[in-house]
């Protein structure tokens, strides 16, 4: 079994030479688009070259697969042999990469109106100050089935790009392919991925090293998903990793949110927290003791607490939604007018993140590459694809073990590649990638621990949206850059 999916995952280069050789797919995306431009950041002007295009990829037989659009952009007369590269691509699975474009790392930024950051409306494009094009060439890749990346027949992209493996192999090729055609092999080389970018940071790194022979020189993950297995169980541990977090929105909302609270909270979660879950149930004096600090430590209301026994779900109806406000599992400090608040099944309830303001990255990376990179399509930009989740092959090697665990490919990296740092980011306030998970997992790292930076900041999920997080983040990694 994984010899013949590894020979479907071998996507090939060159068409061979059949005689009878199928008619190419028409062509739904334009020629890459090359446009120059300039940016002045700090009193310094950089001036560089982007690319908007698509890179071709192949199945088993030498038919094309599919069609993957990218922007690149690179600073004009830099050496290749020390300006490094850095590859992007965001998570879901099935979300473009227009997230950490203009969220994050671009040369243009979409900034959204002060004291109204969930007006997605009103938000605009600028120069980005904190652009990572600073100090590293950028390349943002859509994966197979987001953004304007398009397989060549529809039925068969679950079976070749929608799974953490096939995914992982299709993403390394076309970094592969774009680091030949731009003779980037000599250049210092980068990713960079989003939530469940984090999971394909790992396994694309592994794979450029398994199948490209592409070694990194460094990875960075914002608010990733790293194992799911402390995300999607019904578990203890799982509650208590989330507890930092809700202690942190709820710091923050009564404007009293500090690092050490957040210190503070993950020391109870994984002491005297997790110690009464997993015992016997508590009765009388000790219980309401138990839920009273809980409840005020975390916000969340003390019959809800008392309710559940101390296992708080933050996807739960009665915790989100408090005074009529509904709070946003992406960022818990952040919410909008309950449109339910008399009660709603937790999975009806609309995210005032990810169904609201955050869709407005897709119509403004649309008019973007139109009007400023001139890749001009009548394509829909994809920015979260629901059938490429939907869809998604947790399992590895066909019929491996779910749910899929990135921690130890993580490990093994280190160890094998002692060049490789790693800058972990998250938000304190995004209860669907906690920072504590995180911060649990790298803790219990045998190797390489002193190579892993774990970085906290004010925020959410897309911490980035807070201009002063969104700095910070670009001034640590490019330290971590500069110390590779």
């Amino acid at each position: 079994m994984k010899l013949a999916l590894t020979a479907v995952l071998a996507l090939l280069v060159a068409t061979p030479a059949f005689a009878d050789k199928p008619p190419e797919p028409p062509k739904l995306l334009p020629a890459d688009s090359v446009t120059q431009h300039k940016l002045t950041i700090n009193g310094k002007t950089l001036a560089y070259t982007a690319t908007a295009g698509t890179l071709e990829l192949r199945d088993e037989k030498g038919e094309p697969a599919a069609t993957v659009f990218y922007v690149a952009y690179k600073l004009n007369g830099a050496d290749p042999a020390h300006r490094p590269v850095t590859f992007f691509f965001n998570g879901g699975p099935g979300a473009g990469s227009a997230f950490l474009h203009l969220g994050a790392a671009g040369p243009e930024v979409l900034d959204f109106p002060d004291g109204h950051e969930t007006d997605g409306a009103h938000a605009t494009l600028r120069d980005n100050p904190n652009t990572w094009l600073a100090f590293t060439d950028e390349v943002f890749i859509d994966p197979v089935g987001t953004g304007y990346s398009r397989p060549a027949k529809v039925e068969e992209a679950p079976r070749l790009f929608w799974g953490v493996e096939q995914d992982a192999r299709s993403l390394a090729k076309v970094i592969s392919l774009w680091i030949g055609k731009n003779g980037r092999a000599v250049s210092p080389k980068y990713l960079a991925g989003e939530s469940y970018g984090g999971i394909r940071s790992i396994k694309v790194a592994t794979a450029l090293a398994h199948d490209q022979a592409i070694l990194l020189n460094g990875i960075t993950m914002v608010s990733p998903l790293i194992d799911t297995q402390y995300f999607f169980t019904d578990d203890p541990l799982t509650y208590a990793l989330t507890i930092p977090t809700l202690a942190s929105a709820a710091a923050e909302r009564a404007g009293k949110f500090t690092p050490d609270v957040a210190d503070k909270a993950y020391h109870y979660a994984l002491g005297e927290y997790l110690q009464t879950v997993v015992a016997p149930p508590l009765e009388g004096q000790a219980a309401e003791a138990f839920y009273h600090k809980l409840a005020d430590m975390t916000g969340v209301p003390e019959w809800a607490v008392r309710k559940e026994r101390g296992l708080i779900s933050p996807q739960a109806h009665d915790v989100r939604s408090q005074n009529g406000r509904l709070y946003s599992l992406y960022e818990f400090s952040l919410s909008v007018a309950d449109p339910f608040p008399e009660g709603e099944d937790n999975s009806d309830s609309p995210d005032p993140l990810l169904e609201g303001y955050g869709r407005a990255y897709g119509n403004a990376f649309a008019g973007y590459a139109a009007n400023g990179l001139g890749f001009k399509t009548e394509e829909t930009y994809r920015l979260l694809d629901d059938t490429v989740n939907e869809k998604w092959n947790w399992h590895e090697h066909g019929d491996g073990p779910s749910p899929t665990n990135g921690s130890d490919d993580l490990r093994r990296l280190l160890a094998l590649n002692p060049s490789l740092h790693v800058l972990i980011a998250h938000g304190y306030f995004d209860t669907v990638c906690p920072f504590a998970a995180t911060r649990f997992i790298v803790e219990h790292f045998p190797v390489g621990r002193d190579r892993v930076i774990l970085k906290d900041y004010p925020g959410g999920h897309m911490l980035y949206t807070r201009p002063a997080s969104r700095a910070a983040l670009a001034a640590d990694v490019e330290r971590m850059y500069e110390s590779n």
